[in-house]
This record gives C-alpha cells, structure tokens and sequence, in this order.
C-alpha cells in the first residue's frame, strides 16, 4: 500500500479573507489508518478533497508512494480517476436504480474487469462486508448501516491503494455507528488498505484511528497515537478538544504579588509564580476528569470540595465540584456514594496534570519540580497542583 505525503500543502478559496489549508507537513504511512479531527471548518474535509484530485492545490504538494499527484510548482495534476484512490462520501451516493450487487460491480465494469472474474470479486467483498444476502435488494430497502457497507463494498471492490471516509459515520445512530467503528477496525484488518477519514467526533477517532491529525483553522496542530493525542497534548486547543467531559482548565496566571483579593484562589497563583520564576511561568494548569481522585476523608495533599450536582450519562457519573472559584468536573465508572451538597475531599495526582503558557503551548517541568502546592488558611482549603 502506498504512503501519501503532503508538504507545504495549501488551498485558498477565491474571496476568501484566509486559506482554509495554511502549509500543511503530513506523511501517512503505509497501511496507516489515519483521522484528520477537528471542529466544522479547520479545512480537514478540503484536504481530503485535494488528496482524492477533486479539488486543486493553490500550492505545496500531494505525492503517493513518491509520485506527485498536485503541484503548482512542478505544473502537475493527476486526475482522479488516476491516483488508484477510492473515496466514500458522506452521503454514500450509491446509485439507487442498481441493486447493491450492481452498485459493488460498478467500478469493476468502469474498468472493463471480465465479467466472471468481476462476479467473484464482488461476491468476496460482499461476504466480508457480510452484506451477500442483500446482493439483489436496491438501496432504498437497506438501513443506514447496510447501505455504509454496500459503499464501501463498492470501493474496496476495485482494491484501492488508498481509501478516504468523509465523516462515514454522521449518518447513523448511536447503535448502527457502535457497530460500524468495529466493521471499520474490521476491513482495516482484513485488507490492509490505508485509510484517510474525516471526522469531527473525537471518541470515532480515539476507537478507529491508529494515528490522528488535529486540525484547527486549516493548520496541523498535533500528530500522534490516540494515546500520546490524549495524554500528552500539544497545546491547550487539543488538550480541551480531545476528551468528555472535556479537561478542568485552571488558570494559574500570575497576577500582581502585591495585590489583595477576597479570591481565596490568588494566595496559590503567586504562590506557582514564585516557586516556578526561575523556570517559566505557566498559564493554565489542566487535569483530566478522570484524574481527579475524591475521598470522604482527608488525606495527605487532599483538599475540601462540595459537590454540587451529580450528572448520570449512562454507565458512568459526572459529579460537579465547587470550592471558592473554582469549579472542577470528575468523572467516574463507579456510582458516588455521596449527593449533591455533601462535602468530599479531593486529591489532584502530580503525574496527572498538564501545563499550558500563555501562547497555549504545553510545558514541561522537570521531573525533579513536579510536587504538589497545598495551601490553607483558617476558613478554606483551595487546592492547586503546579
């Protein structure tokens, strides 16, 4: 299978005040099956277009296993029909005057495949589809579902080197997209094709993807393993899109030293001021909702919270925290215990937190510097990690 490599890639619309694609770097590798995420807008859909020849680069370049397919520079343009690519729309497009096995033969007879040899071929991606007792049924009598399959059929019935998913999930409900992130992860498997898919549902990518690429305002934000994408983010932008319920951001800005305030959270961000001067100073402080242990009695490093609601979402319990001005979110597979007004004791691990400066990027500290600060007065305990 072929590996697609994007560089400096870029698309302008004609009157558009900004490129909806601004220089992309992107190499996905052979056999990779690869999630370009990001909300409605970030360009995603459009670079997916580029790869596939329906739309034309406004400059960089598309190559497939070292041949360019788009450049402006090298004045080359590969059409569609050429790039050995199948692309799945989001509506499917199967031609409803066709049964679906007319639909899977359909490309294969576009090639002038013998006829025998295109019977079989389509017989054997029916069956691994599992969608062969539907062979003689027309679109309009499959589910939503059914009809997913019978597109992909159709592709992989002519053995692309490539195959682009736009949004190929958006259509179908809660039961039906379950059940077809696992047909994906299945024709994955069994054909080795490398995929491109668009999406702007994170949880789709965290379950199909072996690598996502973040997108926002038509530039790469971060490139990774849903588990690096997730536990290590980039930047604060992926930090907060990645995730539900979405990270507790906590702004730990350094406001004047000499100024006095009622906010019983002040005490501790010139506290992070002034023990971490010397290495930089940190805008935000994030932890994950997940992250955040809570205790009905006080332990070391622990600090008093009251709960003020307790949100069931099926399976798992979104518990809303308030202390002082801060409001943090945990999350939990395991049934509280306590209810809405009680108090609990919450600990922040120090492995769990990340740090974000001003400019939204990700901060590191050194190992040696990753302690937890607890501060205290007489009438609250507001705990901060930095």
């Amino acid at each position: 299978m072929p590996t697609i490599t994007l560089s400096q890639l870029q698309k302008t619309y004609p009157g558009a005040k900004s490129a909806a694609v601004k220089g992309l770097d992107l190499t996905v590798k052979d056999g990779e099956f690869m999630c370009l995420l990001g909300p409605s807008g970030c360009g995603k859909t459009t670079i997916l277009r580029m790869i596939a020849g329906i739309e034309h680069t406004s400059g960089g370049s598309i190559a497939i296993d070292g041949q360019i397919m788009d450049s402006v520079k090298h004045s080359c343009f590969v059409p569609p029909e050429k790039r050995g690519i199948g692309l799945v729309f989001q509506s499917y497009a199967l031609w409803p005057h066709m049964t679906v096995a007319e639909n899977v033969e359909f490309g294969l007879k576009l090639k002038k495949i013998p006829k025998q040899e295109r019977q079989q071929r389509c017989l054997d991606v029916m069956e691994k589809l599992r969608i062969e007792q539907y062979a003689s049924r027309y679109p309009s009598q499959l589910s939503g579902g059914q009809q997913q399959r019978v597109a992909l059929a159709r592709m992989l019935a002519v053995n692309p080197g490539v195959l682009l998913l736009d949004e190929p999930l958006s259509n179908l409900d809660a039961a039906l997209r379950l059940e077809m992130r696992a047909e994906l992860r299945r024709i994955h498997q069994t054909f080795g094709t490398t995929i491109i898919f668009v999406s702007h549902d994170q949880w789709e990518a965290m379950t199909l993807a072996t690598t996502i690429a973040v997108m926002s305002n038509g530039e790469l934000q971060q490139v990774g393993t849903p588990d690096d994408i997730y536990a290590t983010p980039a930047n604060r932008f992926v930090a907060e899109f990645i995730g539900t319920p979405k990270l507790n951001m906590i702004n730990v800005g350094t406001p004047n030293p000499d100024q006095e305030s009622d906010d019983v959270c002040s005490d501790i961000r010139r506290e992070i001021s002034r023990r971490y001067a010397d290495i930089y100073q940190a805008e935000y402080c994030a932890i994950r909702p997940e992250a955040i242990v809570l205790h009905q009695n006080p332990i070391s490093n622990s600090t008093e919270m009251t709960v003020e609601s307790i949100m069931p979402t099926g399976g798992s319990w979104v518990v809303e925290l308030v202390q002082g001005q801060e409001r943090l979110f945990h999350s939990t597979q395991l049934r509280p215990t306590f209810r809405a007004g009680d108090s609990v004791f919450c600990e922040l691990p120090d492995e769990a937190l990340h740090f974000f400066a001003p400019d939204g990027e990700r901060l590191e500290l050194p190992p040696s510097r990753i302690k937890p600060i607890w501060l205290h007065n007489t009438t609250n305990a507001c705990a901060h990690l930095a």
